[in-house]
């Protein structure tokens, strides 16, 4: 027999007979090879990180985190973040061990094509993944808007809520800025029970964190309201101990602050910056295994008892689940008004009729469409228990006040508003997590040009397919006297080029509800509303199609019989697009008017209905949006022109900009006469 069929047979004998200590580092130690193992089969990776945090990781999974394998999506399981998510192989083997569908193979295929085991953790709540993380600081802050929705649930259904958030955040994670904020707006809300594990290993890529990072992070922690504790991160006792204090906390999050060590067991690169981002090589591999106690060959062996040990707590943690589920049917049965509320918000759903609801706007006046906004908001809130949000400390401007509902605030859940202060970044990562939990749309408002602050979370919003809404408002150069610096020119396109993100620009106010009714409607990815801080008018129907075409992203708006040209807007410019159109039409000119709010749900269209609104045959087109003209050649064509703002705005009042600028009727259709003269 070879000596790895010798390995093999002793899967089922190896590690028998030992104390539960010695058998919970058995455990512990097989975290540590399979993440080895892992990132070297794949020759990247980062393995240092699942080495030194398999202690304490171990400790939460196995003694503290309520979840349940074989119903992943149980509502009132306990909340996972690996924030830390270049240590994905740590999470990978515990999903494993405990039966989700990560199996043996999958590790082996880890980083590779195809893989369910990509190289950071991607949302994929059916194998136990809540979010996904990687970019660091955006799963601390997705953990402070679980612990949020957590206690706004509680709030609502006190009897069945009642979970905790736990993560695991690094060294980077605390050093970028989203984290600062996440951290400040958690410590005000209070948010007892959410409870992060800092893997505090003091090495970062570069070398030691003393190279750029000497602050006291448990005083900083400490000054947000967090209470701050301290364990040894391979002393299992001293972490569950922590633990114990974190959970026995009601009014304030917990930082336990793990002293740990990189590569814990690597006789030549523990605690060193070689084994945070690659693998350890072959012969440390072997050495390690050697130092470990633990047999060189095969690769990815897990001990048979070890399995039983995750097998007994998985079973254990089933029946939890199940418990949960007979007290939830005894809670439906006793409270089904309450419950048919819970089932709408877990479910997300909307009302029937809902947008016969909504107010309506008198044609011909001038509404801002953010206001218009603000009005349907209103309506929805009230419909729709799921739908929750606030602002930057922007609500007066952006109109995403929920007037007559409370604000959620320290030790208060019960509200809708949320006061998420100057922190676009945080704002952005926790609506990311409110939504992952489950129960919430959140919205979240500020000025487009802000939009860049969000960015990082809007692109995860996107990744994850999460129903997330933002309300961008003053949305371009028309913002006035504020100037260049708040005035959005490259803005809209560069939330184009987020795929899964769909943006609209509604015309005008009722094409706004449309655009409500879309984000409302849509499940599969966030949805960003850019609207006006000016008033534009509410536009006549009478010849023009109707508001809910909005929901095809690109319309004809004006038709013209064989016409000879196309104008092409989007937001306050399609009202001037049509003027010009009209004043075309006056001198024999037959011009189409497209209003093209959304390019990404026009272009989902089928190709023929796209072809209706954009026929090939005609190739003078032009576009005008008060913006940059990148992008535009998709819809204008080589024999197209367009009319926007290739450079940083200034400050003046809006009509004035609109004059000199070109974005006035008269201007428009003085530019479209020349595309017409050029000829075909």
């Amino acid at each position: 027999m070879s000596r790895d069929e010798t390995q093999a047979a002793d899967v089922k004998t190896y590690g028998r007979d030992l104390s539960p200590a010695k058998l919970e580092e058995l455990a512990v130690n097989t975290i540590r090879t399979l993440a080895m193992d892992g990132v070297q089969r794949a020759k990247s990776g980062h393995p240092g990180m699942p080495m030194g945090m398999a202690d304490a990781a171990f400790v939460v999974w196995t003694r503290f985190l309520r979840h349940s394998p074989s119903w992943p999506q149980w509502p009132e399981r306990d909340r996972f973040v690996l924030s830390a998510g270049h240590g994905s192989m740590l999470l990978y083997s515990l999903l494993h061990l405990f039966g989700y569908p990560v199996s043996l193979d999958d590790l082996k295929s880890f980083r590779q094509w195809g893989s369910i085991t990509p190289g950071h953790p991607e949302h994929s709540p059916e194998r136990g993944i809540e979010t996904t993380t990687g970019p660091l600081g955006q799963g601390f802050a997705n953990g402070v808007g679980m612990a949020l929705a957590e206690r706004m649930l509680a709030a609502q259904y006190e009897e069945i809520v009642g979970h905790h958030t736990y993560g695991i955040v690094s060294d980077g994670d605390l050093m970028e800025g989203i984290s600062h904020e996440a951290a400040s707006l958690a410590g005000h809300l209070k948010l007892g029970r959410l409870i992060y594990l800092y893997d505090d290993n003091r090495i970062t890529i570069e070398g030691g964190t003393d190279l750029a990072f000497s602050e006291d992070v448990g005083k900083r922690f400490e000054a947000y309201g967090w209470q701050v504790l301290r364990a040894d991160g391979h002393d299992r006792e001293a972490v569950a101990q922590a633990i114990e204090e974190a959970r026995a906390e009601a009014n304030r999050p917990s930082l336990i602050m793990c002293r740990t060590h990189i590569a814990k067991g690597s006789p030549n690169k523990q605690d060193t910056a070689d084994s945070h981002g690659a693998p350890l090589g072959e012969e440390e591999v072997e050495a390690t295994k050697e130092a470990l106690g633990w047999p060189v060959a095969p690769p990815f062996f897990v001990p048979e008892v070890v399995r039983e040990l995750f097998a007994k707590r998985r079973e254990e943690l089933d029946r939890e689940a199940e418990a949960w589920k007979e007290r939830f049917a005894a809670w439906r049965q006793a409270h089904p008004e309450l419950a048919a509320r819970w089932e709408a918000q877990m479910e997300k759903a909307l009302p029937e009729g809902l947008m016969e609801k909504l107010p309506r706007f008198e044609p011909g006046k001038a509404i801002a469409t953010r206001n218009a906004s603000g009005e349907v908001l209103q309506v929805l809130s009230a419909e729709v228990p799921a739908l929750v949000g606030g602002s930057a400390d922007l609500a007066p401007s952006t109109k995403t006040l929920i007037k007559g509902a409370a604000d959620v605030g320290p030790g208060s859940y019960g509200g809708r508003n949320l006061r998420f202060g100057v922190r676009e970044h945080a704002m952005g990562a926790m609506m990311n997590g409110m939504s992952l939990h489950g129960g919430f749309i959140p919205y979240g408002g500020t000025f487009l040009v802000f939009a860049d602050y969000m960015r990082p979370a809007i692109r995860l919003a996107a990744m994850m397919g999460q129903q997330v809404v933002y309300v961008f408002t003053h949305d371009s150069v028309f913002v006035g006297e504020d100037g260049p610096t708040h005035q959005p020119v490259e803005h809209a396109m560069s939330l184009r080029a987020i795929p899964n993100l769909v943006v609209i620009r509604p015309a005008d106010a009722p094409e706004t509800a449309e655009a409500w009714r879309v984000a409302l409607e849509r499940r599969t990815g966030p949805t960003a509303l850019l609207l006006t801080r000016h008033g534009v008018p509410v536009l006549d129907r009478e010849g023009l199609a109707p508001a809910e075409m909005v929901a095809r992203g690109g319309y004809v708006l004006l038709g013209a019989e064989d016409p000879e040209m196309i104008l092409i807007a989007t937001g306050s410019e399609v009202h001037v697009a049509l003027d010009a159109a009209r004043l075309l039409a006056a001198e024999g000119r037959r011009v189409q008017v497209v209003n093209m709010a959304s390019w990404e749900l026009f272009d989902e269209q089928p190709e023929e209905y796209r072809r209706t609104v954009l026929p090939p045959e005609v190739t003078r087109r032009m576009s005008v949006e008060a913006g940059i003209t990148t992008g535009w050649e998709r819809y204008v064509g080589l024999q197209g022109i367009s009319h926007g703002i290739d450079r940083f705005g200034a400050s003046a009042p809006w009509k004035v900009i609109a004059e000199k600028w070109g974005f006035t009727p008269e201007a428009v259709a003085e530019k479209a006469r020349a595309l017409l003269k050029a000829g075909p």
